[in-house]
C-alpha cells in the first residue's frame, strides 16, 4: 500500500474539498487521463487496484502515470468505545481529490483501448470521473 515514509503531524483533521483542483488539470505524462469530476478521498487501496487493473490491461504496451498519492491519515476509535479519551488511531491513508484533478494517466495506446481500460479502472472508485485527452497546444514564435 502507498503511505508516506515520514510525516509533519501524525494526525490530521478532516479538511473540506470545496472548489476546484489547484493543480493537476491537464494530461502531462500520458496521451490520455483519468479526472476527478466530484470531490471525495480516495484510499490507498482503491489506488492499488486501479493501479493493478491498468497494469494488467496494459501488459507492456503502454505505461501508466499516478498523480495521486495518499498523504493523509484518517482515524478511527474502536468499536464500542466511549466517548472521549482523544483522538483514534490512524486507520488508513486517503488522497483528497477535488473536482477537475486528473488522477491517472496512460501513454502508448489508441483512443478506443484507453477508453476500455480507463471504464475498468472507474468502477474501483468511489467518485464520478471522466476520460480526457492531452491537448497539445501550437505556439508560434
Amino acid at each position: 500500500m502507498l503511505m508516506p515514509k515520514k510525516i509533519r503531524y501524525r494526525k490530521v483533521q478532516r479538511g473540506t474539498l470545496k472548489g476546484l483542483s489547484k493543480g493537476a488539470r491537464d494530461v502531462h505524462f500520458g496521451d490520455f487521463g483519468l479526472q476527478a469530476i466530484e470531490p471525495g478521498w480516495i484510499t490507498a487501496a482503491q489506488i492499488e487496484a486501479v493501479r493493478v487493473t491498468l497494469s494488467r490491461k496494459l501488459k507492456k504496451v503502454g505505461k501508466v502515470f499516478l498523480r495521486v498519492f495518499p498523504d493523509k491519515p484518517i482515524t478511527k476509535k474502536p468499536a464500542e468505545t466511549r466517548m472521549g479519551k482523544g483522538k483514534g488511531s490512524v486507520e488508513f491513508w486517503v488522497a483528497a481529490v477535488k473536482r477537475g484533478r486528473v488522477m491517472f494517466e496512460v501513454a502508448g495506446l489508441n483512443e478506443v483501448e484507453a477508453k476500455a481500460v480507463f471504464h475498468l479502472a472507474a468502477c474501483r472508485l468511489p467518485i464520478r470521473t471522466r476520460f480526457v485527452k492531452r491537448v497539445v497546444e501550437n505556439v508560434v514564435v
